[in-house]
């Protein structure tokens, strides 16, 4: 007599779990005008034909950064606008060289930014510099020998 072989249950493939994007940060912003003057006419980023007299969309490489009265974005995310000082977080421009970096503070300074920390060699092995944007968001301007820019000037991190 043939003995059936007893099946194990297989489990269903699982699937891979989607990779967590960041896709748009919004600043608010003392005064929408001014911001996008500086950052489309001054630095060089483009706004899109989604934005309207309200908010300000701008192409950066990839991910959205959105311009927006300071006062409704804080009702919008139902927090008070009350406080000041460092808000814990930095924006950051990666570039292939030295000189970008230096090109890239020249280019925020003559736009209206207030340089915070001018570039220097980096504990970490890099080169950079601060500036602040006219409603003093922190950017960093740096050159990173240990990433990869790819075509398009994305960072490729190391895997």
């Amino acid at each position: 007599m043939a003995t059936r072989k007893q099946s194990t249950p297989r489990r269903a493939p699982s699937k891979p779990r989607p990779v967590p994007r960041l896709t748009v940060v919004t600043l608010g912003v003392g005064d929408l005008t001014r911001s996008r003057h500086f950052y489309c006419d001054g630095l060089g980023f483009h706004a899109s034909s989604a934005s309207n007299e309200h908010i300000t969309f701008l192409d950066a490489g990839g991910l959205v950064l959105g311009l927006y009265p300071l006062e409704l974005l804080a009702a919008d995310a139902n927090v008070t606008t009350q406080g000041a000082g460092f808000g814990g977080i930095t924006l950051a421009r990666n570039v292939g060289s030295k000189r970008e970096v230096d090109a890239a503070l020249a280019a925020a300074k003559k736009a209206g930014a207030t340089i915070l920390k001018p570039a220097k060699l980096a504990f970490w092995g890099g080169y950079s510099g601060y500036f602040a944007d006219p409603d003093g968001y922190p950017w960093e301007v740096a050159y990173n020998p240990h990433w990869k820019l790819d075509t398009g000037g994305r960072v490729r991190l190391p895997r």
